[in-house]
């Protein structure tokens, strides 16, 4: 009769978290164009049936530069334990380099909330073309735009605000009906 010791996990626990881990950093990339590129070039590269394998190959050179060093032991983890370590280590790894000093906004200034965001593949720098070519501005009078995942917010100065809630309301963007109004939190 064997025991099963349900402290550490299995090695097929550790790589379906990494795979896990990985499908959500592919729905959340900052640069979806990029990967649109790559994924391409696989198809073109890469014949269908090995698609699998080639995806499987990538894998285990992910999990093997991870692995720890043969002279380190290898230190023991709850199953709930590794994704929460691997996120934290990754952002303030993220966070560190990028510490950007609070930008405060001119002032006359409003901000925008549109309904739209990140999961409707609306980015930055659309938003900013679409601003530009229907309120008739330049970028410099967009002072910043925030993109989450279901909605955006848009800071311009007063006047440019009026003319967005006018234009923008209503409008099909990436297939979905804007609506665009001031936002609560200023």
């Amino acid at each position: 009769m064997a025991i099963d010791n349900k402290s550490t996990p299995t090695d097929e626990e550790l790589v379906i978290s990494t795979i896990q881990l990985l499908a959500g950093k592919t729905k959340a990339d900052a640069n979806p164009d990029e990967l649109e590129t790559l994924k391409k070039l696989i198809k073109k590269n890469v014949p269908f049936s090995l698609r699998g394998y080639f995806m499987a190959y990538l894998l285990r050179e992910v999990l093997q530069a991870n692995a720890p060093r043969k002279g380190a032991p290898k230190p023991i983890r709850t199953k709930r334990e590794i994704p929460v370590a691997k996120e934290k280590t990754t952002e303030t790894a993220k966070e560190q380099p990028k510490a950007k000093p609070a930008r405060t906004l001119p002032e006359g200034s409003r901000t925008l909330y549109l309904n739209i965001g990140k999961m409707k593949r609306l980015y930055t720098k659309e938003l900013s073309l679409i601003l530009q070519t229907e309120l008739g501005i330049t970028r410099e009078d967009i002072y910043s735009i925030r993109i989450h995942d279901k909605y955006s917010f848009i800071s311009m100065n007063e006047e440019n605000c009026e003319k967005a809630i006018a234009k923008l309301n209503g409008m099909d963007i990436r297939g979905r009906t804007a609506s665009v109004s001031y936002s609560n939190k200023e």
